[in-house]
């Protein structure tokens, strides 16, 4: 059992991250080759091969940072997979890019405005990626030594000793420290790293000089070397938070507790304005990155006039997310007038919109689609 690649087994642990099961889950990216042609069944995707190259054509244009004040329209009947072109743009971008998907209906709200609405849609999809420094104690468990009191209270008091290739020393631990050891069954010959600013306990794996201890191991048991150096370790980590929910952490007396509340309601045009100085700071001192995400607005012919001029507005920006409105209609009137146009969208925000196209989808394409969600 030994010989099982220790790399392969931690792959396998990240792929079940939590992740809620939706019609779309099963894809990955867009499925192109390197000369951007769509092959017929990849990362999830069947079919459609033009629209993904569109939508190809246009992610290069992203990562190249040649797309400035522009949005993408992906125009087709029901069902031919407008969504899925979405979320495999909003994938190739990145694991951590932040991907928010929108009706158009749902911007009226009874709650807030319709700007505000939209005003959170977009800053949801402006991820920061902020970076810091945590001081952390990663070694090998020697011993543990915990002492029980007699009247069956949770213990107090405790010693354990960690070492690395090169040193050993004992630490006392506190009765926090000591449930987490309990709870996460940390033993002799587990190497763990202890975030000092929370004391945080995480186990990485037993090492491998105690490979040979036990017979019966799972297979899910992780082997790791021996860390070497000196037991204390400054280690960089790395948060990726969206604007939204710094907004939201600024803007409510009970703070962060707001995010799941759900309780958000109109944030204050200060707030936002001193969030963004905020970061705007942090990234001159390089303590943070912004990562532009994707706005998916469906039924974007369902928004009126004023949504629209707000969009022509919002995507100047310097800091848009890259928008992509999803529509099934051809010439209809724009909400709140009596003009008639394509898609119902005013024609100066089609100007600025890259156009794709989606077909419907074959029979055997429908097939091979059940087939991978069945999968």
């Amino acid at each position: 059992m030994a010989s099982t690649d220790p790399k392969k087994i931690a792959e396998v642990r990240d792929v079940h991250r939590l992740e809620r099961i939706g019609a779309h889950s099963h894809i990955r990216g867009l499925g192109l080759d390197d000369a951007l042609d769509a092959r017929m069944i990849s990362q999830g995707m069947v079919g459609q091969n033009g629209a993904r190259r569109a939508a190809g054509v246009i992610l290069s244009m992203i990562q190249e940072e040649k797309i400035a004040g522009r949005a993408v329209l992906i125009a087709g009947q029901p069902g031919t997979g407008k969504t899925a072109i979405a979320m495999g743009m909003a994938k190739a971008l990145g694991e951590d890019t932040p991907f928010t998907m929108l009706a158009g209906s749902e911007i009226f709200s009874l709650e807030m405005s319709k700007t505000e609405a939209l005003t959170q849609a977009f800053r949801r999809s402006i991820g920061i990626r902020i970076r810091e420094e945590a001081e952390i104690i990663e070694g090998e468990v020697v011993e543990i030594e915990i002492e029980r009191p007699a009247n069956g209270q949770a213990a107090t008091f405790g010693k354990m000793t960690l070492k690395t290739t090169e040193m050993e020393t004992m630490y006392d631990l506190g009765q926090k420290m000591i449930e987490t050891i309990q709870k996460e069954g940390i033993a002799a010959g587990d190497i763990i790293t202890i975030d000092k600013s929370s004391g945080k306990i995480s186990l990485l794996g037993r090492s491998f000089a105690r490979s040979r201890d036990y017979d019966a191991m799972g297979p899910q048991t992780r082997f790791v070397q021996c860390p070497e150096g000196e037991l204390q370790k400054r280690k960089e980590v790395v948060h990726t938070v969206n604007l939204h929910e710094i907004d939201v952490i600024n803007s409510r007396q009970q703070g962060f507790l707001a995010l799941f509340a759900g309780d958000t309601g109109e944030i204050k045009s200060e707030v936002r304005e001193q969030i963004d100085a905020k970061v705007a700071e942090w990234r001159e001192e390089g303590k943070a990155d912004i990562v532009p995400g994707v706005l998916f607005i469906d039924e974007v012919h369902m928004l009126d006039i004023e949504c629209f001029s707000f969009l022509n507005r919002a995507l100047e920006a310097d800091s848009s997310p890259i928008v992509i409105m999803a529509t099934n209609r051809g010439i209809t009137n724009i909400r709140g007038t009596d003009y008639k146009s394509p898609h119902g969208i005013p024609l100066d925000l089609l100007d600025r919109m890259l156009i794709i196209s989606t077909q419907p989808y074959s029979q055997r394409e429908i097939r091979k689609i059940i087939d991978i969600r069945a999968e």
